[in-house]
Order: structure tokens, then sequence, then C-alpha cells
């Protein structure tokens, strides 16, 4: 292949995913540690978030559960029901048992991460929920 056709050849896409969290420092480290394999785009509310979902498709959306102005959780359940195949991740510092269980069923969570999230365990999850969502358009 010459140089002019390696250009023109159109590398594989990267999966898109959102991060949205009110914490800009840790969004920032969160989107370095993904983009290197992902098209990431970030949000620091969920209104924010809402706007951009309109405007593009993501494979993975990943929300920290609470946070001014509206919280993490409601926001996933509504792009449940808007994005069926988009793979929904919370991230939380609460371990309470029940919530975590009524928010892995509202909002079909694939994952909840603890607080403090490793930033090898972040990649691996949102690696396997991009092939989960392909799995899923693919299915059906």
């Amino acid at each position: 292949m010459n140089p002019a056709e390696a250009k023109s050849a159109s590398p594989i896409p990267k999966a898109a995913v959102l991060l949205i969290d009110d914490e800009q420092a840790l969004l920032d480290v969160f989107a370095s540690a993904l983009s290197g394999d992902f098209d990431v785009a970030t949000a620091t509310s969920t209104r924010e978030a809402e706007f951009i979902l309109h405007k593009r498709s993501f494979k993975v959306v990943i929300a920290d559960h609470l946070m001014p102005g509206g919280n993490g959780m409601g926001f996933l359940v509504r792009a449940r029901e808007e994005y069926p195949h988009m793979q929904r991740i919370l991230v939380t510092g609460y371990m309470k048992p029940e919530m975590l269980m009524r928010s892995v069923n509202e909002a079909a969570l694939f994952r909840y991460l603890l607080k403090p999230v490793t930033l090898p365990e972040l990649r691996q999850v949102v690696h396997d929920a991009a092939k989960m969502h392909d799995a899923s358009v693919t299915a059906g």
C-alpha cells in the first residue's frame, strides 16, 4: 500500500464513551485513562450529558452517583429508556447493598464501581461494556 492509500484508509473507529461527574479533576483523570482506547466525551452535569446524548451515540455511559443538580442514578434510569443498547455504569462511594441492588435493577446497570476506582479496573469494565453493547445490538 502506498502512502496515499494508507492516508485514505479509514481507521477502525473507537467506541464512544460518555463520562459524567461534577468533579472536573476526576473527570479529567478518567478521560485521560480511557482516551487511548475510546472516543471520550465528558459532561459535568446530567443536564449537559442529556444535551450531548441527543447529539451523538455512545456505547457506554459512566455516571457518578451523587451530583448537584441531578443524580447519576436518575440519569441512567432515563438513559435506559431512551438508549436501551447503551451500557450504563454507575460510580458510587456508597455501599448500601439495598441501594446498589435497586440501582442495578432500575437502570439495568452493566456494572457499578465503588470509589476509589482504579484506572485498570475502569478500563477493563469499559472494554467489557463496549463488547456487551456490540453483542446486544447484533442480537437484537
